[in-house]
């Protein structure tokens, strides 16, 4: 099996993307700060994306094979507190 490599861009606009390396496709992740939360973190946008998309990695491999592929493509916002 290949392996992909991912990088994280930032995009002029100051949104960060998850990519495969090399392509100019659809990027895998989109994160945005609003322009208060980009005041609180004071240049350091990168570091929160990187963490962000760590941690959700992270996620995804402790919910482990069991969790399938169902909701896949579900519309629609969850809010969770």
């Amino acid at each position: 099996m290949a392996s992909s490599l991912y990088e994280i861009i930032e995009l002029p606009d100051g949104e960060f993307t998850l990519q495969r390396s090399g392509e100019d496709g659809e990027p895998l992740v989109r994160i945005e700060f609003s322009e208060e939360a980009r005041v609180y973190l004071r240049g350091s946008g990168l570091d929160v994306a990187r963490a962000m998309i760590d941690a959700g990695i992270e996620a995804i491999e402790n919910l482990g094979t069991s969790a399938g592929v169902d909701g896949v493509g579900v519309s629609g916002r969850h809010v969770l507190h």
